[in-house]
């Protein structure tokens, strides 16, 4: 079992930056990978980043944004951060932690609560 702890989001303006917090806790969490998800209304889930163990491992989903966002993870404490910059009001959304089994990432794993992330001008 994997608790995931999500915080970080709220009100921000466009071009602005946001870093969004996931503490994880259970046991062997080194065996999974932490990844971030976005969800407009009316659309599905959408993978935004995704990272293992060692910060070479993340990897990108977005293509359009990708660049402007970083995932990292702290091991010592089993945090995982979401950075965006240059905030667009398109990056309004509901964000989610998730946490997958390293080899069975096809399965849905565990889910953080989402937090709210609004960009308005």
């Amino acid at each position: 079992q994997v608790q995931l702890v999500t915080s970080g989001g709220g009100l921000a303006q466009p071009g602005g930056s946001l870093r969004l917090s996931c503490a994880a806790s259970g046991s062997n969490l080194n065996t999974y990978a932490m990844g971030w998800y976005r969800q407009t209304p009316g659309n599905k889930r959408e993978l935004v980043a995704r990272i293992c163990v060692s910060a070479t491992s993340a990897k990108y989903f977005v293509d359009d944004v990708k660049d402007l966002f970083i995932i990292s993870r702290d091991n010592a404490k089993n945090t995982v951060y979401l950075q965006k910059n240059k905030l667009m009001t398109a990056d309004t959304a509901v964000y989610y932690c998730n946490a997958r089994k390293l080899g069975r990432l096809d399965e849905d794993g565990y889910w953080g609560q989402g937090v709210q992330v609004t960009v308005f001008s």
